[in-house]
């Protein structure tokens, strides 16, 4: 009996196209004490941790073999993902060595990469134990960055991964529904926070998307810390604008989804223009980015409609990327929606291709109020894209 993920065989599944696509012969994962040092191409193609040095070799014919140390041999035959588990008791290198020269490959792919983080764990600690292993060899030198082999594979979600994001955005919908009748100008930012913790714990086996310090991201008014900071003991005014950021893992695969109240003065019976016309052209700015997101254009072309909407109407510029891939984490790499910024290296350019899974963020900041923003998750198909969360589409009121 196996116990391995089925999304790990899905992923397993598509990765011999992807090699033969790009014309690599061998993808090579390095690693050890992984649930430490954790490469997060494991998560995607391998379904558990290793001790010692450990390699998993998967071929464009389709082999898959793992080399791990003896102790770790049974974990990974019980999880049923590789049909070769080769396991040593010495060292990886021999093992390795003629393993590599049975396959013969011409080009050899390893975890490191300049701009993709997703892409880049391989430690230089085992970067230079594979150089070691392999000297005297041609295989040496035929090493070359895998971060082609990521976009494609993080990327080209399989149909199993859709059906587990778009089951995490809906209960984080569902969430933000429930708390909304419960809020009321006074509760603090920690109070709202632990509100949505708690419609979470009502459904079994749910965990924040990300780290529980800042997963809710609670913040309100003119004076907030913003975006990526954990929420406070600032207290909800009459007036204030307030923002959520949250997300849930549920089966492996996450949410990551922001929305946006006002909350009313006494007397008032809607918001003030100011504060309707900004979240107005988010909602806008949002919307126009997500018809333009076809596979073929470029994550630079999607941001400069949304980034240029939100300027034309007289608000600055946002200071990050309108949007990033979604799915066994909340920043899943690879391709942006974003501009030609240094911090972003050739992500920018990278082309979006279907069955990539995006968030869409834009925000701008309502002077006297906060920050109107919402974040919507779309799924790329080939004839445009689909939402897989419920828009925002308007600005939800507190008396």
């Amino acid at each position: 009996m196996t116990i391995g993920d089925p999304m790990v065989s899905e992923k397993l599944d598509q990765v011999p196209g992807i090699l033969r696509e790009l014309g690599i012969d061998l993808w090579l994962l390095f690693a050890r004490e992984s649930a430490t040092l954790h490469d997060p191409s494991f998560d995607l193609v391998v379904g558990s941790n290793v001790t010692w040095p450990s390699a998993f070799l998967l071929t464009s014919r389709g082999d898959r073999i793992a080399i791990v140390g003896s102790l770790d041999q049974a974990n990974l035959r019980a999880h049923g993902h590789y049909a070769e588990i080769i396991g040593y008791v010495g060292g990886v290198s021999d093992d390795l060595r003629r393993t590599i020269q049975r396959l013969d490959p011409r080009r050899i792919a390893v975890n490191y990469s300049l701009d993709d983080t997703m892409a880049d764990g391989l430690t230089h600690g085992m970067f230079l134990l594979l150089a070691r292993a392999l000297e005297g060899t041609p295989y040496a030198a035929r090493l070359e960055p895998a971060q082609a082999i990521l976009t494609a594979l993080r990327g080209r979600k399989s149909p199993g991964e859709r059906a587990r994001i778009a089951e995490a955005c809906r209960i984080t919908c569902d969430i933000y529904d429930a708390i909304t009748p419960r809020l009321r100008p006074g509760l603090t930012e920690k109070q709202v926070a632990a509100m949505i913790l708690e419609e979470m714990r009502r459904y079994p086996g749910l965990e924040p998307a990300w780290e529980p310090e800042h997963c809710p991201a609670a913040f309100t008014g003119p004076e907030s810390a913003g975006a990526h900071t954990g929420p406070t003991d600032r207290p909800i005014e009459p007036g204030h604008i307030l923002n959520t950021d949250f997300g849930v893992r549920k089966d492996g695969y996450v949410s990551d989804l922001q929305r946006t109240w006002y909350f009313l003065r006494p007397g008032e019976r809607k918001a003030p223009e100011a504060v309707e016309r900004g979240f107005r052209t988010i909602v806008e700015a949002v919307h126009k980015a997500a018809a333009a997101l076809r596979p073929g254009v470029k994550g630079v072309e999607i941001d400069a409609i949304a980034r240029g909407h939100i300027v034309a109407q007289g608000y600055p510029e946002y200071p990050h990327a309108l949007g990033h891939q979604v799915g066994r984490s909340a920043h899943d790499g690879a391709g942006l929606l974003c501009p030609r910024w240094e911090r972003y290296g050739t992500l920018p350019d990278l082309p979006v291709e279907a069955g990539q899974v995006y968030t869409i963020e834009p925000r701008l900041p309502v002077e006297g109020h906060g920050i109107a923003t919402v974040e919507e998750i779309v799924a790329v198909d080939p004839d445009g894209a689909q939402w897989l969360s419920r828009p925002q589409t308007e600005l939800y009121l507190v008396p």
